[in-house]
């Protein structure tokens, strides 16, 4: 299970059982927490949603899909303040950084399409920062696993049941993940929150960030069966 360390605001949303009975996660909990990052590896391309706050009243939205076989993602960006719209263009990311560019003039269609059509010198790469953008995105091609965690471990490793919500008219359990390796016990909730249905289908996590009180947003909307990501370009691999 992905471990992270930042720190800070938290996230509420409507509960509609057990919302303050956090305790320790039972063995079927552990397991079903253990097997939605294989599910959601195995479900790519997958359509994602990623929300930031960037402090000072700027927030950015990126959608798009992520394919955890290559660990590569792309989609549109946009980014507003408290008096509109700022930036807005093409983003791709990999496990190595991420690049930025316009779309293409006078086209239209899904981002995986437009990113196609920019030419390698057209994007602005760089790797990851510690900002909340980089932080999501960095933290979206690591969610997918090409196996299952293991239960006992994630049981041992602070895992928490924190309660019920209901997304999209299903009921998702919500959960701590486990806390950094080498955290002590009493270390602290992790900053990571995920909820997981009864079917162990991956549908939101949600990372703290240090000094914000709103957290950066990750959400899946399952398999995207007509995507094909864009052979170039890319920081690693």
């Amino acid at each position: 299970m992905v471990c992270a360390t930042a720190a800070g605001g938290v996230v509420a949303y409507r509960t509609v059982a057990g919302g303050t009975g956090e305790r320790a996660v039972t063995v079927d909990e552990a397991s079903r927490l253990a097997l939605s990052r294989l599910n959601l590896y195995q479900a790519g391309p997958v359509t994602v949603t990623l929300t930031a706050a960037e402090g000072g009243g700027v927030d950015v939205r990126v959608e798009g899909v992520v394919d955890y076989r290559t660990r590569r993602g792309v989609g549109r960006y946009r980014v507003t303040g408290a008096s509109g719209p700022l930036d807005h263009g093409l983003v791709v990311w990999d496990a190595g950084g991420l690049g930025l560019a316009p779309e293409p003039a006078g086209t239209d269609g899904p981002a995986w399409q437009q990113a196609e059509r920019v030419p390698r010198q057209g994007w602005s790469p760089r790797t990851y920062t510690a900002d909340p953008l980089d932080a999501g995105l960095q933290l979206l091609v690591q969610l997918g696993a090409d196996r299952p965690d293991n239960p006992l471990l994630l049981a041992q490793s602070g895992a928490r049941w924190l309660g019920t919500d209901r997304l999209d008219g299903r009921i998702h359990d919500r959960f701590a993940g486990p806390r950094a390796q080498g955290a002590a016990p009493d270390g602290g909730r992790s900053p990571l929150t995920y909820w997981v249905d009864a079917d162990a289908t991956l549908r939101r996590v949600t990372m703290r960030m240090p000094g914000l009180g709103t957290p950066t947003t990750v959400e899946f909307a399952g398999h995207d069966d007509v995507a094909k990501l864009p052979e170039a370009p890319w920081l690693t691999g």
